[in-house]
């Protein structure tokens, strides 16, 4: 079995060791370009949502390298999300490419369905290699999410522009090769240290929370660096949505999802009383919860025709009404240009300036 999966912004690096760790040979999707998005772009619906075309260019790009299975996850509810792996399925055979495509539907769909489709990916192997796998898995996906938040963090405060990404791309790298719980631990104090000798100042100029589609705030690519342009600009970026957060939320009991997300949906629902699918709950109450602690501005981001984040968007006019907190929307699609994007965020970044300053008296 020569097996792929989905890039979304750095979970290839824990995917890779569950799989690895299974006995498959991994065949991990390159990094995300212009072709990936040019090949999904291409052969999905016109209208079909930007992470459904990243998704299918990644498997057409692993498909050339020799992979032969590719894992995708499933999903319920009002989202098109649930439709990506049927819709890929039928794309794929239409053009030839001979790849088996597990979906890993959610337990709420069924322990059975669900185990039966990871026990076609574990070749034979016991609960306890599995367990083992899940566990160095897990590992390496806390880690990530802790490198990306020192990386945000920090960013704003580096002494040299540039630095911290070269300390974060380094440490996701020793994440990488890290072969076992002790390794990835190792990897990540050396991560920490990397990163701590970019900073050069104290403070943030402003600090901005993330919200949207999470495919689309995780994917670096897609979202054009979001995260990076805006520590660039001095602006400390905040988000509660990460990789683990997503596990937690979606393979384990309620009680384990992340706090600020569960804190979250009970925030919207003065604004948003039902589920809509995807994150566009969590978007609503996730802007709430940011201009409570105080942030100078939220930025929504999604896939253009994303159905649950233009349900979010109409919503949150009123909530930035309310709470006197700038909100910006950013639609991404394979369309979208980036001086466009950067113009826009320096608008806003500068609109924040203005009112700090304001607000200050300046």
């Amino acid at each position: 079995m020569r097996l792929t999966f989905p890039r979304m912004g750095n979970s290839h690096i824990p995917f890779k060791a569950l799989f690895a760790s299974l006995g498959a040979e991994v065949v991990v999707p390159p990094p995300s370009t212009r072709r990936t998005a040019a090949l999904g772009s291409r052969h999905a619906p016109e209208f079909a949502c930007f992470p459904l075309k990243m998704t299918l260019g990644n498997f057409i790009e692993a498909a050339e390298l020799g992979a032969d299975t590719a894992v995708m996850a499933g999903g319920v509810g009002p989202c098109r999300f649930g439709y990506y792996a049927q819709v890929q399925k039928v794309i794929l055979q239409d053009l030839g490419r001979d790849l088996d495509l597990v979906v890993l539907e959610p337990p709420k769909l069924g322990w059975i369905h669900l185990a039966h489709q990871v026990s076609r990916l574990t070749g034979g192997r016991g609960a306890g290699a599995l367990l083992r796998a899940v566990r160095l898995a897990w590992a390496k996906c806390n880690a990530v999410d802790e490198i990306e938040r020192l990386a945000r963090t920090s960013r704003p405060r580096q002494g040299e522009r540039g630095a911290v990404t070269r300390a974060e791309n380094a440490a996701l790298d020793l994440l990488d090769r890290a072969e076992s719980a002790r390794q990835v631990q190792e990897a990540l104090e050396a991560g920490r240290s990397l990163i701590a000798r970019t900073v050069a100042r104290r403070t943030a100029e402003m600090r901005v929370g993330i919200v949207g589609e999470i495919f689309m705030v995780l994917d670096g690519f897609s979202n054009m660096d979001l995260e990076r342009r805006l520590g660039e600009m001095g602006v400390e970026v905040h988000r509660f949505l990460t990789m683990s957060g997503w596990v937690r939320a979606n393979l384990l009991p309620k009680r384990y999802t992340p706090a600020e997300e569960r804190e979250a949906v009970g925030l919207a629902r003065p604004y948003l009383d039902h589920f809509v699918g995807g994150h566009g709950l969590e978007s609503v109450g996730g802007a709430r919860l940011y201009a409570r602690e105080g942030l100078d501005g939220v930025i929504q981001v999604m896939p253009f025709t994303c159905m649950p984040e233009i349900v979010a968007e109409s919503v949150l006019r009123t909530v930035s009404g309310d709470t006197g907190v700038p909100i910006l929307t950013l639609s991404f699609d394979e369309h979208t240009a980036e001086a466009g994007l950067q113009t826009r965020l320096e608008a806003f970044v500068d609109l924040l300036r203005r009112r700090r300053r304001g607000a200050a008296g300046g």
